[in-house]
């Protein structure tokens, strides 16, 4: 299931209109934070489809029954342009678990790249619900690549993938290469996809904007 959160009239489409901005966007910290409150309004989403009990809170005058997740997720992120977003999801999920995965594009001569993963952190994932964010889903590429490795580790029991931005020859990719029950939940997605592999309109390089330039 495919949820684009920017289609609903909401304040999240505020933060994704600054995200774009480019004077806004110059604001490194504002940038971060938008990207963090657009993973919050995810989280707040997907804490609706997750199991719930009722458990006694004692309060000053009595005892409230009060419905609480039955279970923490597992959040994963790809270092480093995902943290902003991570942590807004991990804002709302404070007792998640998490896991880390560093992925980057190897560039060749004939403009063609390779994605390549070198470092994995992540708790035991069999019969966990996982979170997985990548604030821009470009090729989609980086974003299955990383499933592959997780799932590795173990079999989860339901996969949420979170994004600020896509294009739709990401969105695609990544429906074919995850399970079909997943749930995909975007901020915003735009139609064109360069050669170089931008998103147009997009925002620009997420990582860059949120931490500075890259060698």
């Amino acid at each position: 299931m495919v949820n684009i959160l920017s289609k609903q009239n909401s304040i999240i489409n505020h933060f994704i209109a600054e995200l774009r901005n480019i004077n806004i966007q110059q604001d490194r910290m504002r940038f971060r934070r938008n990207l963090e409150r657009i993973g919050e309004i995810a989280a707040l989403e997907i804490s609706k489809t997750f199991a719930y009990h009722d458990v006694e809170v004692t309060t000053p005058l009595g005892i409230a029954l009060v419905p609480q997740m039955k279970e923490q997720p597992v959040l994963a992120t790809i270092l480093r342009a995902g943290l902003p977003l991570h942590q807004g999801l991990l804002n709302y999920f404070d007792g998640a678990d998490n896991a880390f995965i560093s992925a980057y594009r190897r560039h060749h001569k004939d403009g063609s790249f390779d994605i390549h993963l070198e470092y994995v952190s992540s708790p035991k994932l069999e019969d966990r619900i996982i979170i997985l964010s990548d604030p821009m889903l470009a090729t989609g590429q980086s974003l299955v690549q990383t499933f592959k490795a997780l799932v590795a580790m173990g079999k989860p029991k339901h996969l949420h993938v979170v994004a600020a931005i896509a294009s739709t020859e990401g969105l695609q990719h990544v429906q074919a290469n995850i399970p079909e029950n997943a749930n995909i939940w975007i901020g915003a997605l735009d139609e064109e996809l360069t050669a170089q592999s931008y998103i147009v309109p997009g925002l620009g390089d997420a990582g860059d904007l949120a931490y500075g330039t890259k060698e």
